[in-house]
């Protein structure tokens, strides 16, 4: 059923205010930061009326409230990304990681069912900080064992200097995350002793043309509108001490085949932000952003919106969301019950609660199927005049 469209119906508000509430979503939705306004210059696409859109910082981009996230999206499970864009949604989220290349794959049948330009696309450069912790780790595995003890307390110093494994700024998202963090912190103490043995240019800089290059194969484009290198990176180092991304991004901005840079991270957000800002290349962000954690990072998300740096929120509702496998602790979901009062369900609490932030400009979910689409969606509602 490619190419398939759905009617007005079945995202309609009224139906939906029915189901969730209607007096606490409209008193939700009413809370909201101010959408753009009509009148805006900036690159609109697919604007629908009722949706609320805003720029994405210097990319100029007028994007939806909500974005589509890829992490499961497939050639058989992509659909319900067409009910999303025929409902006002108009940026779509993938990386090679997602699925081992089955999001990209997945979102190739999107690119055939609708044209390019009624939505914006961003892809990612996943393997890049894998891909050096890797290197470093081979090097510490050939040092002894007074020198890896050296290396190892000052990659923990890094990361308490930062607070960036504390409880409620870390969140532990998913399995393997502090592991990620131990690991760049490990590379960034050991940068300079031993950084000099790695090819800079095949490992920083090549890496990311041929996997932008392979991106764009699978999703069956020319170009990508924002590119997030490194996908999903763990400390401000990173963004700070590798020109060859920036180069590689310049190179690939000239070819026509990216138009913006950005950056994605789970891990000490606020430095991210803090870093990408310094870095002067970086045009959006998307970061984990929640009512967890938001402490450590409102400062600098401040900042970030005020140099222009358009930051969109990624694991809203994760802290407060308990799942297969992952428990949630009843003292955090209180504070976004109390925060957002009525029935609604807790995921869609956090993503409004997100949106009344104008700092933002947008959030992301994992829109997996219809029904979800149906159920979040709606929460990006125009305000009511």
């Amino acid at each position: 059923m490619q190419g398939m469209t759905y009617p007005a119906s079945s995202l309609g508000r009224r139906e939906f205010l029915t189901l969730a509430g209607a007096a606490a979503l409209e008193a939700a939705i009413a809370r909201k930061a101010d959408a753009a306004p009509a009148s805006l210059k900036g690159e609109w696409r697919n604007r629908q009326p009722g949706m609320a859109y805003r720029k994405l910082g210097r990319t100029n981009f007028i994007i939806s409230e909500m974005v589509m996230g890829g992490n499961t999206i497939t050639p058989t499970n992509y659909e319900h990304v067409l009910l999303a864009l025929d409902h006002g949604m108009n940026y779509l989220d993938t990386a090679p990681a997602y699925g081992r290349t089955q999001s990209e794959l997945g979102y190739a049948q999107v690119i055939k069912a609708r044209k390019r330009d009624s939505f914006f696309l961003n892809s990612k450069v996943s393997v890049w900080d894998l891909n050096r912790n890797k290197l470093y780790q081979d090097i510490y595995a050939s040092l002894d064992e007074t020198e890896q003890k050296r290396l190892r307390n000052l990659a923990l110093d890094e990361i308490a200097r930062r607070q960036a494994d504390a409880p409620d700024y870390f969140c532990n998202y998913f399995n393997g995350q502090r592991q990620e963090l131990d690991q760049a912190a490990l590379a960034n103490v050991m940068e300079k002793q031993y950084g000099p043995r790695i090819d800079r240019g095949k490992n920083y800089r090549q890496l990311i043309l041929d996997s932008v290059d392979e991106s764009l194969t699978r999703l069956g484009t020319d170009h990508l509108d924002l590119l997030m290198c490194p996908h999903g990176v763990n400390t401000p180092h990173e963004l700070l001490s590798h020109p060859e991304m920036f180069e590689a991004f310049e190179t690939l901005r000239k070819q026509g085949k990216v138009r913006h840079f950005g950056v994605s991270a789970h891990t000490d957000p606020g430095g991210i932000l803090e870093a990408a800002v310094k870095a002067k290349v970086y045009s959006a962000a998307m970061v984990a952003y929640n009512i967890v954690n938001h402490g450590y990072i409102d400062k600098a998300l401040a900042a970030a919106h005020k140099a222009g740096l358009g930051v969109i929120s990624m694991k809203a509702a994760r802290p407060v969301f308990a799942g297969p496998n992952r428990p949630v602790d009843p003292k955090r979901v209180a504070v976004i019950e109390a925060a957002v009062p009525g029935p609604l369900k807790v995921p869609q609490k956090a993503y409004l609660w997100n949106l009344r932030n104008p700092n933002l400009a947008a959030t992301i979910s994992e829109l997996v199927n219809a029904e979800l689409v149906r159920d979040n969606l709606p929460l990006a509602a125009e305000k009511k005049a």
